[in-house]
């Protein structure tokens, strides 16, 4: 019998990346949990520890597979979350533009008592903006709720001249790594996949 799949995640994207590698969760539970950075925390161990608590909030069954994911864009050692209002937004826009950031995604199942990890760094180039680029994009309101105020898959992908690492990352879900957590959890993936 196949096991059920809970997401652990609220987030649209990350259903449409799932099955995009052919799997449909059996259920969703967003986790709610305190997404504060800790003082001094540095965002690749940051993200991992969302990614962690966010899987041990989630109630499940001892033989359900649970999946949670935490996105985090970092420039530098600064943490760039999501933003709490368009200010924030512009704030964050304007320090990425025409520079180079990193967007950490990990990636945390369990089965029962057992939990795989990884996490995924991918070097993001971001141009420099025009006022009217950015006074455009945050009117569309495309910022809300997302890491560092974009969506790479949104209008802000005109933003995005070079990537260096995994594209389905940036947007909130590994491909090759979930599907990789998801097997190793004895979740089947499409028939044929190894």
């Amino acid at each position: 019998m196949t096991p059920r799949l809970v997401l652990g995640s609220g987030s649209p994207r990350r259903v449409e990346l799932l099955a995009k590698i052919g799997v449909v969760a059996d259920d969703v539970r967003p986790p709610d949990i305190d997404e504060t950075p800790v003082s001094g925390e540095l965002p690749r161990p940051y993200c991992v520890r969302m990614a962690r608590e966010k899987l041990l909030a989630v109630k499940a069954t001892a033989d359900e597979i649970v999946l949670c994911a935490d996105t985090t864009v970092a420039l530098g050692r600064r943490i760039l979350g999501k933003p709490d209002d368009a200010g924030q937004a512009a704030e964050f826009l304007l320090a990425l533009a025409g520079r180079r950031h990193k967007v950490i995604t990990a990636i945390a199942v369990k089965r029962g008592d057992k939990v795989w990890e990884r996490d995924v760094v991918t070097t993001v180039q971001m141009k420099r903006l025009s006022d009217d680029e950015l006074n455009a994009f945050l009117a569309s309101d495309d910022w809300r709720g997302k890491a560092g105020g974009y969506d790479i898959q949104g209008p802000a992908g005109a933003f995005i001249p070079w990537i260096s690492g995994s594209f389905s990352a940036v947007r909130g879900l590994p491909a090759v790594e979930t599907a990789q957590l998801l097997r190793a959890a004895g979740y089947p993936l499409l028939k044929g996949w190894s």
